[in-house]
């Protein structure tokens, strides 16, 4: 472990975080849900979106772009249909709602919908998946974002990173949890880089002019690239219009970014689709999901050292290891966590 972190539990850093959101005026419940959403985020491996989203959300709390007592209005359109009007609520808060909402539709009906328009940065996807996983049920969820990248052919950025994760449950475990953005890596990485003063791989970000880069500062001044060029620029167009245009919320350049504008609405939106996946295929799911899988882990690795996995057991085996031994981090941040909550 290096000199500059530290491990903590995961129920007394969950504990902390909670604390923090409670002092800065989120009702107990909320700063609850919100802090497990990032905890489990940073336990699975994806820490630029795990605790260090705590500090960040509080300082635009105090500025006024989160609301902490929202009123949120939810629209049944349909038995399988729902838009939640999230009020400016934390991410995670309305995340939480609009999961439960789908779950609870397709519970009832096989399969749902449910979008949520005037919302927040909704921190890592995965962990909303794998509650729908351990609930039985498969899911697909997304979220548009402030604007990070060009249309493919563009020279201005007009469209966000905007994540995708699709999720099947595996009743043996570890489950099925395909979590990515759409540019070659998240701005959340670009952003650590900076912070820790180190370069970034070339073919993550390219200048405001457009010229390839390994200065985390010049990358964020200009634009991420897209995964798979058009592919990955259409994919982030797709999740905005489920996100954003079909809940009724904003989309594209009406996303405003909270790093830029840290004391105004984002207005993200996010949507889930939740599906009874064994309901569908019926009593044989549980056998056929691990025969599926198997196949895959069972591949042989052209490098031996590093078999083959399938997406989202990495992330499963390190959010078993830390809650078993402790998240670690970096001291400083789990200080300023400590601090925010008096």
């Amino acid at each position: 472990m290096a000199a500059d972190t530290v491990t903590v539990a995961a129920d007394e850093l969950g504990a902390l975080a909670a604390a923090a959101f409670v002092h800065a005026g989120v009702p107990e419940g909320d700063a609850r849900e919100t802090a497990e959403v990032l905890l489990v985020g940073e336990m699975m491996g994806i820490p630029t979106h795990g605790m260090i989203r705590v500090p960040e959300y509080i300082r635009r709390i105090g500025l006024g772009g989160i609301n902490c007592s929202p009123q949120m209005r939810i629209d049944r359109r349909a038995p399988a249909l729902a838009v939640i009007d999230a009020d400016n609520a934390l991410g995670p808060v309305a995340g939480l709602r609009g999961l439960a909402e789908a779950l609870e539709m397709a519970r009832q009906v096989g399969i749902a919908y449910a979008g949520i328009a005037e919302s927040n940065h909704v921190g890592p996807l995965a962990p909303y998946a794998l509650r729908a996983c351990e609930d039985g049920m498969a899911l697909i969820l997304g979220t548009n974002a402030s604007v990070t990248m060009p249309p493919w052919g563009g020279a201005a950025a007009r469209m966000g990173n905007n994540p995708l994760c699709i999720a099947l449950p595996n009743p043996g475990g570890p489950h099925f949890i395909l979590d990515m953005a759409m540019s070659v890596a998240a701005r959340g990485k670009i952003r650590r880089a900076l912070k820790e003063g180190a370069a970034i791989p070339e073919g993550w970000a390219v200048t405001r002019d457009g010229a390839p880069t390994t200065d985390p500062a010049a990358a964020l001044d200009g634009f991420l690239a897209p995964m798979g060029g058009h592919k990955g620029a259409g994919l982030a167009q797709a999740v905005d219009l489920l996100a954003g245009l079909l809940p009724g919320g904003a989309f594209l350049t009406a996303i405003s970014s909270w790093i830029e504008n840290p004391g105004a609405p984002p207005r993200t939106g996010h949507f889930f689709i939740a599906l009874d996946a064994m309901r569908l295929r019926g009593p044989d799911y549980g056998p056929a999901m691990q025969d599926f899988l198997e196949i895959i882990t069972a591949t042989p690795p052209a490098d031996p050292a590093r078999p083959v996995l399938y997406p989202g057991l990495p992330e499963q085996r390190r959010l078993a290891a830390a809650r078993a031994g402790g998240v670690t981090l970096p001291a400083a941040l789990l200080e300023e966590i400590r601090g925010l909550g008096g």
